[in-house]
């Protein structure tokens, strides 16, 4: 074995240190800015995903909800406000809005989060926000939970982080807004899914439910508008709740070891979500603002939801 001189080492170092920046400067020069447009995407497991990047700004996923809801609907009616900001990647989930089935019917928590951990690297994205809505929440902070050094901040709009608290309230407000005469008896002692599935099913039935997600029946216009005439996937929606598994877990003591910017938005009337759900929430750095309105921000009050978004992203931190 060759044995190096003393004299030599302070040489080998130097040498170490200019191939350590010709490393570091490679890889900065090789990661890809993210273009703006259609983006092919297909997961580890061979399912197709509908991804779209527009707008400018720090990169930001949006998490949609439902289960299943796809993204058309907030890329569309709220898009051009969001990308004044951020550059939104529209991600359609497995199973839902624009996206593929998966044939084995695996739409696990877990394979969520993989997805999205997937696209992230075909993105070359170092760090990324994510903008949840909804059931979306669930995803969004299982994510963070698992892939924190990938996140730059969570904003979460009337997200839902305890599936079973959101349904109990859907639950108990729904009940309300049936006609008293014809609404059945509520057995408190039933099984959740039971109350739950009763009561919404009756709302839908009598064209009710608007009620509890829009503030104003032109929303639920404006959404039916966009949609009309699109395929639409509904898979993931219609097997979530046969074998639900961790999307029942309370994910709101998760968020005490969560430590990037959090903004939560919330609704005065979101009985789909709760109205308090959020007090649950403990981020370390949190800023909460409340809206008027119910659990769409994103139709009925996107100025209001836009001036709150703007104040917490000019803070972020550029990044890629």
């Amino acid at each position: 074995m060759k044995t190096l001189r003393p004299a030599a080492a302070p040489a080998l170092l130097r040498c170490l240190g200019v191939l350590a920046l010709f490393l570091t400067l490679l890889q900065s020069a090789t990661a890809r800015p993210l273009t703006n447009g259609p983006v092919t995407f297909q997961t580890s497991d061979s399912v197709r995903l509908y991804v779209r990047v527009a707008g400018k700004g720090p990169a930001c996923l949006l998490v949609h909800g439902g289960p299943g809801a796809g993204s058309q609907a907030v890329e569309v009616l709220a898009g051009p406000r969001l990308e004044t900001d951020l550059q939104m990647v529209y991600l359609d989930q497995r199973g839902s809005g624009r996206s593929a089935s998966d044939l084995h019917k695996n739409y696990s928590l877990e394979r969520q989060v993989q997805d999205m951990e997937e696209l992230r690297q075909q993105l070359h994205l170092e760090k990324w926000t994510l903008m949840s809505h909804s059931f979306g929440g669930i995803l969004a902070t299982a994510y963070a939970q698992k892939y924190p050094g990938h996140v730059q901040a969570l904003i979460l709009v009337n997200s839902i982080l305890n599936l079973p608290a959101a349904m109990e309230a859907t639950t108990a407000y729904g009940y309300t807004l049936l006609p008293t005469a014809t609404r059945p008896p509520l057995d408190a002692a039933a099984p959740l899914p039971q109350r739950y599935f009763m009561v919404t099913g009756m709302l839908q039935q009598q064209r009710r439910y608007n009620q509890l997600q829009f503030a104003s029946d032109s929303s639920a216009a404006r959404v039916s508008r966009v949609l009309r005439g699109q395929p639409q996937n509904h898979d993931f929606a219609a097997t979530m709740f046969q074998n639900p598994g961790a999307y029942l877990l309370d994910y709101t003591a998760a968020t005490a070891a969560l430590t990037m910017p959090v903004l939560v938005l919330t609704g005065q009337q979101d009985y789909l979500t709760g109205p308090d759900h959020y007090r649950a929430f403990r981020f370390p750095h949190q800023t909460t603002v409340v809206l008027p309105g119910r659990h769409t921000p994103f139709l009925d009050n996107l100025p209001e939801m836009s001036t709150a978004i703007h104040g917490f992203v000019r803070h972020l931190p550029r990044t890629r």
